[in-house]
Order: structure tokens, then C-alpha cells, then sequence
């Protein structure tokens, strides 16, 4: 009898066992999760057959041929680190020391009395994603006052999952006037001052993605002395130095403003967009202190937060990186190399200004080149997007932002008579 019934379990049919374990899958519970906003307009985009297609949707840099661009400095780093024939070992759980203090030197500045007198902490991070996850965990485990983030509105899209994600809670402060596709500075104030004490605070130091839109030097005096007054922790997200206006103390000026006034900041740094390391995934992310002994501490607690994440971070891109800052002749040419970035894409905004008043608009296109670095809010509406992908294969975030890197003197004329024939 027991062989009888051994044989028919092995005559059952396949397809019952293969339910079997399909109706005892533990993931049976999981749904299907939205695509990404900006990685489906890449898609879109790479079905498009239209020869005169544009990806305006990617934050990547592109030459003036639509390619992507690996800086010459770059190129001789790499050969320099080739020829010494380095090990491949792990790096300490903070990073590449010659790296480390070289971004923190780049962001803070050599005469930084932060810098100089060793007041600061700075480990590498996964870029700049990475860095700022280190930041936000470390104030879910150490900052005792709140879990309240305060992000810019709009902020870039990835920074409310980076700090949901590490258990605290997200609110807003204006930001941006879609009427006038400008600061709503007056907004942004007025919101500031009613931040709760001892909040934290995020702001972008240059480059504001995705709006392009940035505070001037007199109104970062005026959120600085705010900020101070309601005893704000500031968070800066410094993903563009030297890539938005093409001068590297230019771009760090509010960073450094803030902790000349006495505010000690936490800062996230990118090599991504100003290095061209996009794949590298080279980043830092720092902590000003009260002093050198606090900087100890705190150093210590941030490799203990790091060493359950990823251990220890990859090496290539640090390398890279260090060997351009700390080489006099490459960090010269590096210099003129992403002033050669920055200015490419100044000089596209005011091509596609100039293209559209040739067009005839009669719209005022000003923000265009009052915004700056890698993206423009051009104040499309949806419906518009919707438009200029359908009837011109030209590819958007669904808000209206370019990626500025995408415009180039082959095609600004076709972009400028696109938008003018949507916008008429």
C-alpha cells in the first residue's frame, strides 16, 4: 500500500508541485513598485526612432556633440595611479585620507579656521547619495533634539527617501514661485522663522536641483543670521562646486559664510557632476564641531555607523579624485576643465533664450538664464511636456525641468522652435 501511494505522488503532475511553491512564496504579498520618473523618461526616449530626439531628462554632462565627456585631467590621473602599480586593499572604514581632507580643504577652503584647526570630521562616502545617507543616519542615531528635516520645496526627489528611510520625518519650507519661475524669497523666510528650534534644516549650497534657482549672497546673509537666530542644525547638500558657476569659492560661498558665523553645519559632497566620476561613486561627507577633541568623537561614532552599511568604500574614484587635488598641474587643469563645463552650459541657456525670442515668443524666457547649473524649471506645464515628447521626441520630467547638459548648439534651434510652438 505504501508503494502504491509512493508511486502516485511521483506520477503526479508538475504543474501541481510547481503551484505547490508558487502559493508558498514569501514574497506573494509584494506589489509591483512605480517606476522612476526620470529612468522611464530615458526609456521612452531610447524607443523613440525620430533621428531628431532629445533626452532632456538625464543629469549627466554631455559635450557639445551630445556625448558623454571624460575630463583630460581624468585621463591623467588615472595613467599616474596605473603606473604606480598600487595595491587593491581595503580602504580604512572612513576612506582615502589624502581624499578626505582634500574635499574637506575644497569645500571649507585652506585659510578655513574650521579647516586649519582640525575642528571637522570627514569620511568618504558612496558619492553623493551615499554621503548624505551617512549624514541622516547619524542624526537618527545622534541627534537628540527632533527627527524633523525641513527639505526646500521642491527638493531633489531623492532626498526624501534618503531620510525617510533612516527614521525621521520630513517637512517643507517654500522654496521656488512657479508665477515667476524664481526664489520665493520671502516665502522661504517667513517659513524658516517658524521652524521649531533645534530642527534640522537641508539646504542646497549651489546649484539648487531641480529649480536652478539660488539665494544671492545677500540673501544667504539674511537665511544665515535667520537660521542662527532659531538655532537650526543646517544639513548642505553640495553636489555642483565649481559645476554651477564655473569658480569653486563661488559655489562654496554660503558653506563657508555659514561657519564664519559661527554655524557648524553638516555637508554632503559629490564628485559626480564637477569630476565627471558618475560611476566612480566618489563622495565625502563632513562635520563641523565645536572642537578638535568632539571631532574625535564624532569620528568614531560615524565608522561604527559605517561599518554595518558597506565596511569600507571604494577606492578607484578616491584615488582619482586625490591625485587631481593634491597635484598641482592636475588640479590647474581641472580647474579650467569645469569652468569649460559651466560656461558650456551658461552659454546654452542664453542660445535658448535667444533662439526663442528668434522664434517670435513673446514670453519672458529670463529665468532661463537667471537659473543656473545642470537644470532649468522652464515653467512648462504637464500638458506642454506632454506635447513636445509626442509631437517633437523631445524627453521631460513631467514638472517642466531640463537637463541643460542636453541642449547643444546642433539642436537649441529645434528645442527653441518646439517650446515656442507649444507655448504660442
Amino acid at each position: 500500500m505504501a508503494l502504491l501511494h509512493t508511486r502516485r505522488l511521483l506520477a503526479a503532475p508538475r504543474f501541481f508541485t510547481a503551484a505547490a511553491n508558487h502559493a508558498s512564496s514569501w514574497w506573494s504579498h509584494v506589489e509591483m513598485g512605480p517606476p522612476d520618473p526620470i529612468l522611464g523618461v530615458t526609456e521612452a526616449y531610447k524607443r523613440d526612432s525620430n533621428s531628431k530626439k532629445m533626452n532632456l531628462g538625464v543629469g549627466a554632462y554631455r559635450d557639445d556633440n551630445g556625448k558623454p565627456y571624460v575630463l583630460s585631467c581624468v585621463r591623467k590621473a588615472e595613467a599616474m595611479i596605473a603606473s604606480k602599480k598600487m595595491d587593491k586593499e581595503y580602504l580604512p572604514i572612513g576612506g582615502l585620507a589624502d581624499f578626505t581632507r582634500a574635499s574637506a580643504e575644497l569645500a571649507l577652503g585652506e585659510n578655513s579656521e574650521a579647516f586649519k584647526s582640525g575642528r571637522y570630521v570627514t569620511v568618504q562616502g558612496i558619492s553623493g547619495t551615499g554621503s548624505l545617507r551617512i549624514g541622516a543616519n547619524f542624526l537618527q542615531r545622534f541627534f537628540k533634539a527632533g527627527r524633523d528635516v525641513y527639505l526646500p520645496k521642491p527638493s531633489w526627489g531623492n532626498h526624501t527617501p534618503i531620510f525617510r528611510d533612516a527614521g525621521l520625518q520630513l517637512q517643507s519650507y517654500r522654496y521656488y514661485d512657479p508665477r515667476t519661475c524664481s526664489l520665493d524669497f520671502a516665502g522661504a523666510m517667513d517659513d524658516i522663522a517658524r521652524i521649531p528650534e533645534k530642527s534640522i534644516i537641508l539646504l542646497h549650497a549651489c546649484a539648487h536641483n531641480p529649480t536652478g534657482v539660488d539665494p544671492r549672497q545677500e540673501q544667504w546673509k539674511e537665511l544665515a543670521a535667520t537660521v542662527k537666530k532659531r538655532n537650526l542644525l543646517v544639513y548642505f547638500d553640495m553636489a555642483y562646486q565649481g559645476f554651477a558657476s564655473g569658480d569653486i569659492n563661488r559655489d562654496a560661498w554660503a558653506v563657508r559664510h555659514f561657519i564664519e558665523q559661527g554655524i557648524n553645519v553638516l555637508l554632503s559632497q559629490s564628485y559626480a557632476k564637477n569630476m565627471g566620476l558618475y560611476g566612480e561613486r566618489a563622495g565625502a561627507f563632513t562635520v563641523i564641531c565645536s572642537d578638535a577633541e568632539e571631532a574625535k568623537r564624532v569620528e568614531s561614532q560615524l565608522k561604527i555607523l559605517i561599518r554595518p552599511m558597506y565596511s569600507n568604500p571604494p577606492l578607484n574614484g578616491a584615488r582619482i579624485a586625490a591625485t587631481i587635488l593634491n597635484t598641482p598641474e592636475l588640479r590647474k587643469e581641472w580647474l579650467v576643465e569645469v569652468k569649460g563645463m559651466a560656461d558650456r552650459i551658461i552659454g546654452m541657456r542664453t542660445q535658448l533664450v535667444s533662439n526663442l525670442k528668434k522664434e517670435g515668443s513673446s514670453h519672458n524666457w529670463q529665468h532661463i538664464t537667471d537659473q543656473i547649473g545642470m537644470f532649468c524649471f522652464t515653467g512648462l506645464k504637464p500638458d506642454q511636456v506632454d506635447r513636445l515628447t509626442k509631437e517633437f521626441s523631445i524627453y521631460m520630467t513631467k514638472d517642466g525641468r531640463i537637463s541643460v547638459a542636453g541642449v547643444t548648439s546642433g539642436n537649441v534651434a529645434y528645442l527653441a522652435h518646439a517650446i515656442h510652438q507649444v507655448t504660442k
